[in-house]
């Protein structure tokens, strides 16, 4: 019997995320703790914790869940105790991952339309305390994770196996969570980053009218300084911003018409168009977390130098153990 092709597309599509998206991070990550390029502390922290939450979404989201468990179904990995573990990552590391990208839009937003607030607000202390708030906040709001899957085997009194608890999710409060669950992962975020793009645009606008009329000649605008970082910071944060919103947008449309309950408790046919909806969703979602990235590079003078000067070490390496042999 043939697979259903969206299970072949799985296949392909998982290991070659893994592929090109941990070395991406891992690239992004070193790169960005040598701080090199030219970014103000504040946001480093907050790009640094954004590529970490990444980095962990492609590695046990992608890696150890769509992979491994799924390629070694009788490994360890399928113990419950650690199946439900992982399941909980799953949850924790994408939440985090939403909400970084949240807070580094409203620290952009503090930067250029709240001067007066910026200088307590935009430091790495602030930024760091916001990073760690956000991250003990995920880490408690999704502990029900662990009592929405139950085992699916018993073999010699030991668990294996996680599937979805009907009665928790027939329950109110496994309802209710799965709800509240939508609203923070998908609705919040989306909102808060269109309202605070809208609001950093509106201001810029209105400062470079300013500035234009201060002056007096449109001809130099082009040459100012100030005008030109704005300008470069805006096109970063559009950037993660939109693309982040593009591709989480067909798993929020399939999440509400599935209303989540439908996929937890999907065990029919792989062909059905509710399936295929759901697991497009989630294919864009994961590809979320190689966007920052390719972003950067685009966008950053001094982070693609950073990246060909890594790029080109091993080749200034060689030489010098060849001479020392």
């Amino acid at each position: 019997m043939e697979k259903p092709v969206i299970l072949l597309v799985k296949e392909i599509y998982y290991p070659i995320l893994t592929a090109v998206g941990l070395p991406a991070n891992l690239m992004t990550i070193a790169i960005l703790s040598r701080g090199n390029c030219g970014l103000s502390k504040c946001i480093s922290v907050y790009m640094l914790a954004m590529a970490t939450a990444d980095l962990l979404v492609i590695f046990i989201n992608v890696m150890l869940y769509y992979i491994f468990s799924y390629h070694f179904p009788l490994s360890f990995l399928s113990q419950t105790s650690v199946c439900k573990t992982i399941l909980y990552m799953t949850v924790v590391n994408l939440d985090c991952s939403v909400w970084f990208t949240v807070s580094f839009t409203f620290d952009r937003f503090v930067a250029i339309c709240c001067q007066k607030f910026k200088f307590k607000f935009c430091t790495k202390k602030a930024s760091t305390a916001v990073v760690t708030t956000i991250s003990a906040l995920v880490l408690l709001k999704n502990i029900p994770a662990f009592f929405a899957y139950e085992h699916q085997h018993l073999i010699n009194n030991m668990q294996w196996g996680c599937r979805a608890s009907l009665a928790f999710f027939s329950s109110t409060p496994g309802r209710a969570y799965i709800w509240f669950h939508g609203a923070w992962v998908l609705w919040l975020p989306f909102s808060h980053i269109v309202l605070f793009n809208s609001l950093t645009v509106r201001c810029i606008l209105v400062a470079n009218r300013a500035r234009t009329r201060l002056r007096g000649d449109r001809s130099k605008d082009h040459s100012d300084s100030e005008t030109e970082n704005r300008r470069k910071s805006i096109i970063m944060l559009f950037t993660v911003s939109v693309t982040f919103i593009l591709l989480w947008l067909t798993y929020a449309v399939s999440l509400v018409t599935t209303k989540l309950s439908n996929t937890i408790y999907y065990l029919g046919d792989r062909t059905n168009p509710a399936y295929i909806a759901t697991e497009t969703g989630a294919f864009l979602k994961l590809l979320s977390c190689f966007q920052n990235p390719c972003i950067y590079t685009v966008t950053q003078s001094k982070f693609r130098k950073e990246l060909k000067n890594a790029a080109k070490y091993p080749w200034r390496l060689i030489p010098r153990l060849v001479g020392n042999n």
